[in-house]
């Protein structure tokens, strides 16, 4: 099992970003920690949002508050609701917040079923609940659920992936072609993208570009591919290579089939709604490019703006790593073009936000009080701000915390320094 302990400042982001999932049947709630049930048993964002308002108001020095922790068996291990609801518990009362208010949420959209824990860092009293020892405390007590519950081994499982993990290319190693291999023959058995473009949005992620290479052959007219690495600039930083030196999955005619497919899956693909209302969500809280770019990488989304020489936006693609897909601004909203986009960070003139498009924002409001006063509790907020890397996001590397990983070989190295 490997635990990932995300740490942020956008509670209402991080509690919409898993209501919507229950909302639309990929997820429910299986437990509520010093939360009130409502009156009817039916909650909401503005609800949970409110219950936690207290705890983040009572301390204004600590930035991120939020705690948004996601628990990843094995996929092949089978955990039930109630082994779930028993390790949130005994690992929140581990991590010295059990006694904080905390949602925990079942995710159910794709094959690995995991959890999802938000919870606040600050007490009851305003005073922040050190965490400078998280990651191994957070690690051993994955190691006991191991045991406890029969789980597969993360360290078995890490060895597996070791040679599997998708990385960017770095032209300064050398051997390009290998490493611009390892990436191009795999993305298409993981990810949906249905053009083109949104192919070198995704390649644009590890350092690649893929240029189409049109002409004639002996009367025929020929189209070909070539991918060619580039710099932290976007820079080309290589010679060309053919796209049949990778496979046919490399090649322009597998990928109209990838393509097609795509575009068929994601017609139907309910993460449309809940990766727009999440974009929609990140386009009202926040103020600029960066601040917008960085919410929405802690939701396991990458931004990819593509600007002409003048500097005008002309297109705006978004990856999300959890559902392995790919999206152009257009195909989620109208108001999610790319025009909106250059409007806004190149014109300043932020588009205003349309509750009446939020379906979240109509149901389930505050009308359902808790059976009790609001305030005679103080729960804690909850964002999905992830220290974590991109590369953590993606699919062979789903079951590696890279901050568990890397802490545990500091911790060899000075082991063997002491012998």
């Amino acid at each position: 099992m490997i635990a990932k302990i995300g740490k942020g400042s956008n509670m209402y982001g991080a509690i919409l970003y898993n209501q919507q999932k229950v909302d639309r049947e990929n997820g429910a709630v299986l437990l509520l920690n010093k939360i009130p049930d409502t009156m009817d048993g039916r909650y909401s964002v503005a609800y949970f949002n409110k219950c936690f308002e207290p705890y983040l108001s009572a301390n204004i020095k600590t930035e991120k508050t939020v705690r948004h922790i996601s628990l990843n068996p094995d996929p092949k291990d089978e955990v039930s609701d109630e082994q779930f609801t028993e390790m949130a518990q005994e690992y929140m009362e581990r991590m010295g917040y059990g006694n904080q208010p905390y949602i925990v949420f079942k995710h159910t959209d794709i094959d690995r079923m995991h959890i999802h824990i938000v919870s606040t860092c600050v007490g009851i009293d305003g005073k922040k609940i050190p965490d400078d020892y998280d990651h191994p405390r957070s690690m051993a007590i994955c190691r006991d659920f191991e045991t406890k519950y029969n789980l597969h081994k993360a360290t078995e499982q890490e060895q597996k992936q070791a040679n599997k993990v998708f990385k960017p290319v770095d032209y300064h190693k050398g051997d390009i072609k290998s490493q611009i291999a390892s990436v191009v023959r795999h993305l298409p058995k993981y990810y949906s993208f249905p053009t083109m473009g949104s192919y070198n949005a995704l390649l644009s992620l590890f350092n690649i570009t893929a240029e189409e290479v049109k002409g004639e052959r002996n009367g025929q007219p020929v189209n070909g591919l070539v991918y060619v690495a580039v710099d932290e600039n976007g820079n080309k930083a290589s010679n060309p290579f053919k796209a049949s030196l990778f496979g046919k999955d490399a090649g322009v005619a597998q990928l109209q089939k990838h393509f097609e497919q795509s575009k068929e899956k994601m017609k139907t693909n309910p993460v449309r709604s809940v990766l727009k209302n999440t974009v929609e969500l990140a386009m009202h809280t926040t103020s600029n490019e960066i601040e917008f770019r960085k919410q929405l990488t802690e939701h396991g989304i990458n931004t990819i703006v593509r600007r002409n020489d003048n500097g005008r936006i002309y297109g705006v693609t978004f990856t999300d790593h959890e559902s392995r897909s790919v999206w152009n601004g257009s195909q989620l909203d109208r108001n999610l073009s790319a025009n909106v986009f250059n409007d806004w960070w190149n014109n300043g003139n932020k588009p205003e936000l349309k509750t009446q498009d939020n379906p979240l924002s109509k149901t389930n409001t505050i009308d359902n009080q808790p059976t009790k006063d609001l305030f005679e509790f103080i729960p804690q907020e909850h964002s999905q701000n992830f220290d974590i890397g991109l590369f953590s996001l993606l699919p062979d590397a789903q079951g590696v915390d890279y901050k568990e990983e890397t802490f545990a070989k500091r911790m060899k190295k000075k082991k063997r320094r002491l012998q």
